[in-house]
């Protein structure tokens, strides 16, 4: 550790969390299954290795050693071993999301060459790569749409839908064009034709009933799992067929049946944006895990939890909650937990006050408590802000104060924003930071794999009703209790219920104070404020 970078007071928080802190230097037991801990990247904002302004896949390769230098002895990268990418393919748009060819990568990002050795990088250091694969829409100015155009203008005014020939341009078969002005679509300019395009005139909706269209899909997804990819997250399974949960299923299975058919190794993590009821029904389909939006944003459960409006031990029986109700459509799925992404508001502006830090930092901490493979989004490790327009929640890393190297331009219609918690690199050696707790809770997840992999069994809570006592088990590891307490008061609990070996406080996820430790003392746990402690 660098002391010469650290302030007196720093110095002393450092020194007291070494020679105090509990579970600090246990062992890492790192699984390589399917249960990570995630980064999500949003390329264009990340890191700018060529002075462009824009965030590209050489930068990221730059910054592998913040997200995990691939070696457990050290304390200063993350510790997470999976990374998400946000689109990469060829696009008009900076977010990437309106494809125009789904075989390259955009130039703004860099080449080929960049990909396969950003690829190999992470897998030297045990991170999986995700793919973001859009498959609802294309951009409308991908080749498959240009010529489909083409070809319904060579058609006579009168033709309709029936009229549309396939065998003379497959590509009109791809897209849902009509003659009716349906709700969801657009008039193609200088035509009598609409067609589908529920996010944007310049996204037009796919048609996945095509076969053709699905074979091509499948074959793109085998180009890049040749390409060294190890996941698939698929963008806005909803909108496949908006309001038909049956046939987005439909399409999600078939979909999973060939990738998996080609390897049975690969991971696909589905974006399904609605009610927890129906995105737990799309598990049905053999999809291996789906976003837990129930848990996310400024009103999902762990921010309620955060701030108070329900107690610790809804926390916990949510979790047992939903365990049961996902199992229920597929015994195998694995959870995707998160907390933000690049379309929700960021964390640190939820909180308020004098502990809006410690709240940033045990809502985090709750993320990483939740059974699956979980997800944090980048810069929400070290408090960045971000809310309103989109471009504002993908605002660009911040690096540094001073040394503006790597450091992005960002969206051109981003607002100013302040970022109050600080940078990057001024969070790394501080003990007390939002960047240090994440990396501890990180850290807390590698420790005991039963966490991430265990079914959650609620236990009790407090007499004040401010913490709470649940258990992670699986028949595979040893099974731990874990106390929260995510309230601003000291509380206590009694363990006279729990058996002798699990009096012991094996791990402690602090706030803050920390020097102030959680005690054990006539089979009474007292419990800091805003903590998570691990009894085993």
């Amino acid at each position: 550790m660098n002391y010469k970078r650290l302030t007196a007071a720093a110095l002393v928080s450092t020194l007291l969390l070494s020679a105090c802190s509990t579970g600090n230097n246990k062992k890492l037991n790192v699984i390589n299954d399917d249960y990570r801990t995630n980064y999500e990247i949003f390329v264009y904002s990340f890191y700018d290795s060529d002075g462009d302004g824009i965030g590209d896949l050489n930068g990221i390769t730059e910054k592998l050693d913040y997200l995990n230098d691939g070696n457990d002895k050290t304390d200063t990268d993350l510790g997470v071993n999976g990374i998400w990418l946000t689109p990469i393919c060829p696009s008009t748009t900076y977010h990437k999301y309106d494809v125009t060819d789904y075989r390259d990568i955009d130039p703004e990002f860099g080449t080929m060459e960049d990909y396969e050795k950003l690829i190999e990088g992470c897998h030297k250091r045990g991170i999986t790569v995700t793919f973001d694969f859009v498959m609802n829409h294309t951009s409308s100015k991908h080749p498959w749409f240009t010529e489909a155009v083409s070809y319904l203008k060579t058609l006579p005014e009168e033709a309709t839908e029936a009229d549309i020939d396939t065998t003379a341009c497959p590509y009109a078969g791809y897209y849902n064009f009509s003659k009716e002005n349906k709700d969801g679509y657009v008039n193609l300019e200088g035509t009598s034709w609409y067609y589908e395009a529920r996010f944007w005139s310049e996204m037009p909706d796919t048609n996945l009933d095509n076969p053709a269209l699905q074979k091509e899909f499948i074959d793109i997804a085998k180009f890049w799992m040749d390409k060294g990819v190890d996941s698939f997250r698929l963008d806005a399974v909803t909108s496949y067929y908006t309001g038909n949960p049956e046939k987005n299923t439909e399409a999600l299975t078939w979909f999973n049946d060939a990738v998996k058919d080609y390897n049975q190794m690969a991971y696909i993590v589905g974006e399904a944006w609605t009610n927890q009821k129906e995105y737990a029904s799309y598990y049905a389909s053999g999809i291996n895990s789906f976003f837990d939006f129930a848990f996310s944003g400024n009103d999902g459960v762990i921010a309620k939890t955060v701030k108070g409006q329900i107690p610790a031990s809804s926390f916990a029986k949510a979790l047992e909650k939903e365990e049961e109700l996902y199992a229920s459509y597929n015994e195998s799925y694995i959870n995707a937990p998160f907390y933000t992404n690049h379309d929700i508001n960021r964390s640190a502006g939820y909180y308020s006050g004098e502990y809006a830090s410690d709240l940033v930092k045990m809502a985090g901490g709750l993320n990483l408590l939740m059974s699956g493979n979980a997800y944090i989004y980048y810069g929400d490790e070290i408090g960045m802000k971000g809310s309103g327009k989109d471009e504002n929640k993908r605002a660009p890393m911040q690096w540094s104060e001073y040394d503006t190297e790597g450091l992005c331009n960002g969206p051109a219609d981003m607002d100013n924003i302040e970022m109050i918690y600080g940078y990057a690199d001024n969070q790394m050696n501080d003990p007390s930071s939002i960047r240090s707790y994440y990396r501890n809770a990180i850290r807390m997840r590698n420790i005991y794999p039963v966490i991430a992999r265990g079914k959650t069994t609620f236990v009790k809570e407090s007499d004040t009703a401010n913490s709470c006592i649940l258990k992670k088990s699986d028949e595979r590891f040893d099974d731990v209790y874990i106390v929260i307490n995510p309230t601003d008061e000291m509380d206590a609990m009694s363990l006279s219920d729990l058996s002798e070996k699990h009096l012991k406080v094996d791990y402690e996820l602090l706030a803050n104070n920390i020097s102030d430790h959680a005690k054990i003392k006539n089979k009474v746990l007292t419990l800091p404020p805003h903590s998570i402690i691990i009894l085993k």
